[in-house]
């Protein structure tokens, strides 16, 4: 099956959100699937509101990845996000949330979410087409 999910670079002050999932051991940028009938930009700010509380404002493209391991055929649009507010309120799928500098990333972080997070430190502007 060809899945298509949505992640978030939700960035404030020189820092970066991440969450932590109750089913999950280590650390990721917010976001989720997209459901039948719904755009890429509206699964990410129903992901960022169902995940932590947030209210999201303009977000910008930053890159569309492609997974395909384990034989998977995944793809994954990621945004950028400088304008939130947030409630701090989280759903049953996350255990915690917090705000990193991009030069304290905690231990434990995913390697995707790792990867996107120093693509972003180093970003240009123009959105990104790779794998993931």
């Amino acid at each position: 099956p060809v899945t298509i999910g949505v992640r978030l670079l939700l960035v404030q002050d020189g820092k970066v959100l991440m969450v932590k999932h109750t089913y999950q051991r280590q650390w990721y940028l917010p976001g989720g699937k997209v459901e039948r009938g719904e755009t890429v930009e509206a699964a990410a700010r129903r992901e960022a509101n169902e995940e932590i509380g947030a209210t999201l404002g303009a977000l910008r493209l930053f890159g569309v990845y492609s997974n395909f391991y384990e034989a998977r055929s995944d793809h994954v649009v990621v945004f950028v996000c400088e304008d939130l507010t947030l409630t701090g309120e989280t759903d049953r799928e996350i255990e915690s949330f917090a705000w990193f500098p991009f030069e304290q990333l905690p231990e434990g972080i995913s390697p995707g979410s790792q990867h996107r997070i120093v693509e972003y430190v180093h970003w240009d502007g123009k959105s990104v087409v790779g794998l993931w």
